[in-house]
């Protein structure tokens, strides 16, 4: 038998058919065709995996991608942090398109279009007309929904309830940053976000955001968090292990334009205006992502300063305001079950540099908090199933050959394969192109575009399907 891919030698992990153990993986035509303890024949490519861990592809439920939020950059920072399949949420979903077919490294990517008063809609209280009217265009421009920012460009509580409840009339996808005109991006927020979807199906990003002690003890607020996600199965949402967040330094009015990056200033007890946040940035609680050459990087002091100044404000910064507690918690808890309370683990990074879905979700296992198949589980096989991608997230046979190749002792990636593509492989990146992420209402548009579709049907959605048992 000749492959066209051969892996050798590896320590194969695959929490979907159960699979633990020192196997080869055949891989022919973008797929896996044999996981066995010993397969022989010939490849066009062989890989030798001796000493190293063979996973499925990563699967990234909040990145970053976009010209107004990550950039270019992303596609580089993921493809080398094993990620082969990704949610960037905010957009705009036409940059993302944009920037996918000018930068893009064989990622598979979806993206969902932001709602923000005065540039996605009028007001911050829009109708539900003009909500379908959002709606439809993004659709058709590949996108797989909206994301309510809330905690950044909050709606009225009744503007964020039309938009949840017209989404899901529309079978569409929807994320939400928890925060309204009258709670921020808080625990008050989230558990306003769980009332507001009225079990409706929402995707409630990264949990671990809105338990950071601002209102009451953290953990306390980590407790009150799974309680409501427990209660509410239509909710469905990720949280990230890195203390770093990421949020807009832009001033508008002598003010930040975004209300979280006003919490984090005064978090760190600084003014909530445009010399708190020069202030933040010299201090280096505020730290701002910094192009270089073919990645983002965090830059502190003057010279973030006069970046943010050169840049008229219109940079993102980035501030350590994730407690260790929560973080490990909600990666970790469990329902009576043994099912996940949080689906996945996430970074909420891509341009943003935290992409550390390897090294801190190792460094849990090495700490006896996830096995390495419930690893697997969280940052592979359930976000997979979050985004409707039915043939990923699994090493099974007849599965697309989406892997991850690790390095185990440095917690770092070998080389990351995408439809059988080697696209990144011992510090070179290989790949080129990649496939958009789209309903069958974006297929043409992606077309387009110049990109190739990977056309899912959301009904396979487990973020939809959650609200409809």
């Amino acid at each position: 038998m000749r492959y066209d891919l051969l892996i050798k030698n590896g320590y194969v992990v695959d929490y979907a058919t159960g699979r633990e153990g020192y196997f080869d993986v055949a891989v022919q035509n973008g797929l896996v065709t044999a996981v066995e303890s010993s397969i022989s024949g010939s490849a066009a490519q062989e890989i030798d995996a001796s000493g190293k861990l063979i996973l499925p592809g990563l699967v990234d439920s909040h990145v970053h991608a976009s010209a107004w939020l990550g950039g270019s950059y992303a596609h580089a920072m993921l493809i080398k942090a094993g990620v082969t399949s990704a949610l960037d949420m905010s957009g705009p979903g036409t940059s993302v398109l944009e920037l996918a077919r000018d930068y893009g490294v064989g990622l598979n990517l979806a993206t969902i279009e932001y709602v923000r008063p005065g540039h996605t809609v009028s007001t911050a209280d829009p109708s539900a007309a003009e909500l379908q009217e959002l709606l439809e265009r993004v659709l058709r421009q590949g996108s797989l929904g909206i994301k309510l920012l809330g905690g950044h460009y909050p709606l009225t509580v009744a503007a964020t309830a039309r938009a949840i409840k017209t989404a899901a009339d529309m079978g569409a996808y929807t994320a939400f940053h928890a925060g309204t005109a009258e709670h921020g991006s808080n625990i008050e927020g989230m558990l306003e976000a769980v009332e507001l979807a009225d079990g409706n199906p929402l995707h409630l990003a990264h949990i671990n955001a809105y338990c950071r002690g601002t209102v009451r003890p953290e953990t306390e607020e980590t407790e009150l968090a799974l309680k409501a996600l427990l209660d509410n199965p239509n909710i469905s949402c990720e949280s990230y292990l890195s203390p770093l967040n990421g949020t807009s330094a832009e001033i508008i009015d002598g003010l930040p334009g975004s209300m979280v990056t006003r919490r984090c200033l005064k978090t760190g007890g600084f003014t909530e205006d445009e010399a708190g946040m020069e202030a933040a940035l010299l201090a280096g609680w505020a730290q701002v992502n910094y192009p270089q050459g073919q990645e983002m990087t965090l830059l502190t002091g003057e010279p973030a300063r006069d970046y943010w100044l050169e840049q008229k404000t219109l940079v993102s910064v980035s501030f350590v305001v994730n407690p260790v507690g929560p973080r490990v918690r909600l990666a970790t808890a469990k329902k009576a079950d043994g099912g996940f309370i949080v689906d996945a683990i996430s970074t909420d990074g891509g341009g943003i540099p935290r992409n550390v879905l390897l090294p801190a979700g190792l460094a849990l296992v090495d700490l006896g908090g996830l096995t390495l198949q419930e690893l697997v589980a969280k940052i592979s096989y359930l976000p997979a199933q979050m985004l409707g991608l039915t043939n990923k997230g699994s090493l099974a046979a007849g599965w697309d050959a989406d892997i991850t190749i690790v390095d185990r002792l440095q917690r770092s990636v070998f080389a990351t394969i995408v439809g059988g593509q080697v696209c990144y492989i011992d510090g070179k990146i290989l790949g080129r192109g990649g496939k958009i992420i789209t309903t069958a209402a974006g297929a043409d548009y992606v077309r387009s575009q110049g990109l190739e579709p990977l056309i899912v049907d959301l009904a396979d959605s487990s973020v939809l399907r959650k609200a409809r048992k």
